[in-house]
């Protein structure tokens, strides 16, 4: 990768001229956008200050990398690191020439930002417990690793009509949110055997709609063919004229399921005769000694591995403040096989700790981040950050916490809510079973904020769902909705999920009564 390397070093100079040409008032925001999402930058609103997307492989990370994070955040005296619903880290509020140089110092770390935003494959998603989780078909971490290598060896050379998101996901619980993307693997066994369930073409935003299922099991090593032949079919196929309509979803909608499958398998033949991209991989195994712990918490997962936990951190709406991240790195550079992965909920996994070091980390965490489901909320950064956002999410989760703890209330009854900004559906609104995205809405001869209720998205193997859209909120009413839901669920005692499977009317008459 060192020649990879040096050619992203070189391309620095350039767009650092570009970004200050675009402090100065000399190009646009729209000009300047389309030379910064490539290099994973975005301005923040007002045009000063700017946003860098650390693209940290499938959200694994190690001590040293996470130590590089903190220096790096503390250099530039940022109070906090967020953590993304696509395993990314963002460091804000930079000057342009601290994005260049973090971007540059980045590389030498082994840290890219090369296609972090604009018409690029992204990060390649991954289910944050493969390899110790309890029930998982098999390990997919290697399979996500290899994919992002390949992406990456390109990363400065595609030209596609738009971003291209691809995930693995371990078991049909479909953690990195496989059936809604525009290629994704989901693992399965069938008869002993191990294989790849192929979604393909699907994605949440504007205009969802959830991937075709591909009518083939994909043997293990076929991997890369099947990314390549997405790829070629994007560029083939893709809508390069209107950027609104450029996402895979819309070749399907043109084309109809039937003809897509066809014309996919198409390019998978190609690829498969001109091509030698199989796969051979052996996974890793932990052998660390574990011991066993007699404790009960949310946040606590039980690996497969005997007598081994990972521990779960989620910082309120993904800001995870700079002095708990140095608490962490203290605590966390003496455990021996230690692995960090980052989560599709804007959390983060420890894993391999046997029992003494997992109550040490649950011990060291608890005021660090949620506790309860809803505390465990994923949402996206929004005004008054974000240049296309519309609504304040961070500050509409911000509320609701404050809210319940004016009423001294807590509840496990409440899910994890899934908040975005606008439609983009940075906070993955869409999939949550409880989702808001923001908007404006005239409301009592006033424009004001307000959020779109989603209810009911689920993205599982055989379960898949898109949040059926129940009406707009005024955002200072959220909080009371939330709470007296809570309340309603408490008195029936029963999770929402159960109370949502068998009292859909109860409920829309319950949301109605905020409905704007």
């Amino acid at each position: 990768m060192e020649e990879l390397r040096d050619i992203l070093l070189n391309e620095i100079p350039e767009f650092r001229e570009k970004g200050h040409k675009f402090v100065n008032g000399e190009i646009s925001v729209n000009e300047f956008k389309h030379a910064s999402g490539g290099m994973g930058v975005y301005a923040h609103r007002g045009g000063k200050e700017f946003m860098i997307r650390l693209r940290t492989a499938s959200g694994v990370l190690d001590i040293e990398k996470l130590k590089y994070i903190y220096d790096c955040a503390k250099k530039y005296n940022l109070d906090k690191v967020h953590l993304t619903t696509r395993q990314a880290i963002q460091l804000h509020g930079l000057g342009i020439d601290e994005v260049c140089d973090i971007m540059e110092d980045g590389l030498k770390h082994g840290i890219y930002t090369r296609g972090g935003g604009g018409n690029f494959p992204r990060n390649v998603a991954l289910s944050p417990l493969s390899g110790v989780e309890i029930g998982e078909a098999f390990d997919v971490t290697e399979y996500a690793l290899k994919v992002n290598e390949y992406l990456m060896k390109d990363i400065y050379k595609y030209k596609l009509p738009r971003k291209l998101k691809v995930s693995f996901s371990n078991s049909s619980e479909d953690t990195a949110n496989c059936t809604v993307q525009d290629l994704g693997f989901l693992a399965v066994k069938e008869n002993g055997e191990e294989f790849f369930k192929l979604y393909i073409a699907g994605g949440i935003g504007k205009n969802p709609a959830k991937a075709v299922e591909y009518d083939e099991l994909v043997p293990k090593s076929d991997v890369l063919y099947h990314v390549q032949a997405m790829i070629e079919l994007f560029i083939a196929e893709g809508n390069y004229e209107n950027r609104n309509k450029a996402r895979t979803r819309y070749i399907v909608a043109s084309m109809g399921e039937e003809e897509f499958l066809k014309c996919y398998k198409k390019h998978l033949k190609e690829v498969k005769e001109r091509e030698n991209l199989d796969l051979n991989i052996e996974n890793k195994t932990c052998k660390k000694q574990g011991s066993k712990i007699d404790l009960q918490d949310i946040r606590l997962i039980p690996q497969k591995q005997e007598g081994l936990y990972s521990v779960y951190l989620h910082p309120i709406g993904g800001q995870l403040k700079l002095t708990d991240l140095e608490a962490l790195i203290n605590a966390l550079e003496s455990i021996e096989d230690l692995e960090i992965r980052l989560s599709m909920s804007e959390g983060v996994y420890f894993r391999n700790l046997n029992g003494e070091e997992a109550k040490n980390i649950l011990e060291l965490t608890k005021t660090m981040g949620g506790n309860t489901p809803i505390e465990q909320t994923s949402c996206c950064i929004g005004v008054p950050t974000c240049q296309i956002g519309i609504g304040e999410s961070q500050g509409l989760l911000h509320s609701i916490l404050d809210y319940f703890k004016k009423k001294n209330y807590t509840t496990n009854k409440l899910p994890r809510i899934h908040i975005s900004g606008c439609t983009s559906s940075c906070g993955t609104h869409q999939i949550g079973i409880i989702g808001f995205g923001g908007k404006k809405k005239k409301i009592d001869g006033e424009l004001k904020e307000a959020f779109t209720l989603y209810v009911g998205g689920v993205a599982k193997k055989g379960n898949v769902k898109l949040g059926e859209v129940y009406g707009d909120i005024a955002s200072d009413k959220i909080p009371e909705f939330l709470y007296n839901l809570g309340l309603l669920l408490d008195e029936k005692n029963i999770n929402f999920e159960e109370y949502l499977g068998s009292n859909v009317e109860e409920f829309k008459e319950f949301a109605n009564k905020y409905i704007a």
